[in-house]
């Protein structure tokens, strides 16, 4: 029995996004192919065809940008299944699309996103995220695992080990450039194999992680909505950008997803330790210390 973790990224190009999210969705193999299977009917209803086929992809910087909300609005709800039609018309002939079928497809988009949230919600998957604001101080070195991801796999193990001690978990990433693949190798390798915590985890989390094509995998494109959510929705006490409004009922979709453990904190027995947690510095505390000390 396993849990996959399927990983993705966003706002780690620093530009236009107001956090830098690494987020995963865990989904149980026992509903994995069912998920998937409902998924891909979930994208036939809503856009009369495989949205992902030829270049189209399933990224939340594509379904959830602010032109797609501004469209959708061009006209009032267009109910289905002349939304599918008009929505299918608009990705097979783009160039000849007019208003109805641009406010059909946008309105099909939202409709999608939602709906997939909920079948993560009815497969019992678990969300995950570990959020930094983009200017966030950074580890000079590239050695060790980096805090988002070492709070990422804490709290994938403390969901894993709620399940019980015959239950593990399985990383899934989408593929890095190599040299970037490799160096992550590396690094989950001595956090997991030569540190106390990462062997404790290790228990029941495999070291190693996987590699797949995110526009292959259903998964990675779900983890990518998921990352993309929280970068738009989060909004911790300091924020300089406030969530979009117009994703709020997802984001509340994707909260729910959350996982809840309780642990010892800071002496404090039965804490809540949520499966979202904000990290303002990336550093490690030796290298805070000897910042200050300069």
């Amino acid at each position: 029995m396993a849990y996959f973790l399927f990983i993705d990224e966003s706002g780690h190009d620093r530009r236009d996004s107001p956090h830098e999210v690494l987020a995963g969705i865990a989904v149980e193999d026992r509903d994995l192919w069912n998920l998937i299977y409902a998924v891909q009917q979930a994208e036939i209803q809503h856009f009369g065809r495989r949205y992902s086929m030829a270049s189209h992809e399933l990224k939340g910087k594509k379904l959830l940008k602010r032109k797609v909300f501004r469209l959708a609005k061009q006209l009032d709800p267009i109910s289905q299944p002349e939304r599918t039609k008009l929505a299918a018309e608009c990705l097979n002939n783009p160039a000849t699309a007019g208003k109805q079928e641009m406010t059909a497809l946008a309105q099909a988009k939202e409709a999608y996103v939602q709906e997939v949230l909920t079948l993560c919600s009815r497969y019992r998957c678990k969300a995950f995220a570990s959020v930094c604001a983009k200017d966030a101080p950074r580890p000079e070195s590239s050695n060790h695992l980096r805090k988002d991801y070492a709070f990422l796999f804490e709290r994938f193990f403390y969901f894993i080990q709620d399940q019980g001690w015959d239950m593990y978990g399985a990383v899934v990433f989408d593929e890095l450039e190599k040299a970037q693949s490799h160096l992550l190798i590396d690094q989950m390798s001595n956090y997991f194999l030569r540190t106390a915590k990462g062997r404790e985890r290790s228990s029941q989390i495999i070291p190693e992680p996987f590699f797949v094509h995110s526009d292959l995998t259903t998964g990675i494109q779900l983890a990518d909505l998921v990352a993309y959510l929280v970068n738009w929705g989060y909004c911790e006490q300091e924020a300089t950008v406030l969530p979009r409004p117009e994703l709020k009922d997802l984001v509340d979709s994707v909260f729910r997803l959350r996982y809840k453990a309780l642990r010892e904190v800071n002496g404090e027995p039965n804490a809540n330790v949520w499966s979202f947690t904000y990290i303002p510095d990336l550093r490690t505390r030796r290298e805070k210390v000897e910042n200050e000390e300069l």
